[in-house]
Formats: structure tokens, sequence, C-alpha cells
């Protein structure tokens, strides 16, 4: 497998480019990095480095998650139980 570049394509911060991934894109690279380090045949330094980028993939993910959940809307409904429209999710 062929290493991950972690610089961004301006080569100024490692991982900024994670700034612009889908969340498919970033469950994916994640779940490769996991896959490299449970294989254990990484060595120290290169794994010190995916663990660091799985970081940032992890945060990006939850980040897009907890911006898909402030979307989400629930349905509001009368005392007799029809739907009367939608508000936004109250999320924390």
């Amino acid at each position: 497998m062929a290493e991950q570049n972690t610089l961004s394509s301006t080569g100024n911060t490692p991982n900024s480019d994670v700034e612009q991934f889908t969340f498919e894109r970033a469950i994916e690279e994640l779940e490769s990095i996991v896959r490299r380090l449970e294989d254990g045949k990484v060595p120290l330094e290169e794994s010190v480095a995916i663990y660091e980028r799985g970081e940032t993939l992890k945060r990006r993910c939850e980040d897009l998650l907890r911006q898909a959940e402030a979307r989400v809307q629930k349905i509001t409904l009368d005392t007799t139980g029809a739907p009367t429209g939608t508000e936004p999710l109250d999320i924390q």
C-alpha cells in the first residue's frame, strides 16, 4: 500500500487536507489506518504519523456528524398526533 501524503496540497500544514474531506472519504481513510495499525507491520515512526492522521480524520468525522445532526429536523405533532410541521432538532 502506498504511503498517504499527510501534507496539504500547499505543503504548509500536515493533515490540513482533511478539512476538505467528505465524511465518506475521511471514514474510508480512517478505516485504512486502523487496519494498517492493527496489522502491526508498520514501522514505529510511520505508526505515530498515521496515528496522528487518524486522530485528525476522527475529528473531521465527528465535526461532519455534528453538522449533519444540526440539520436534521424533528417532526412536530398536534394534540391528535397529526404532523404539523418541523422544527430544528435540539442537540447539545
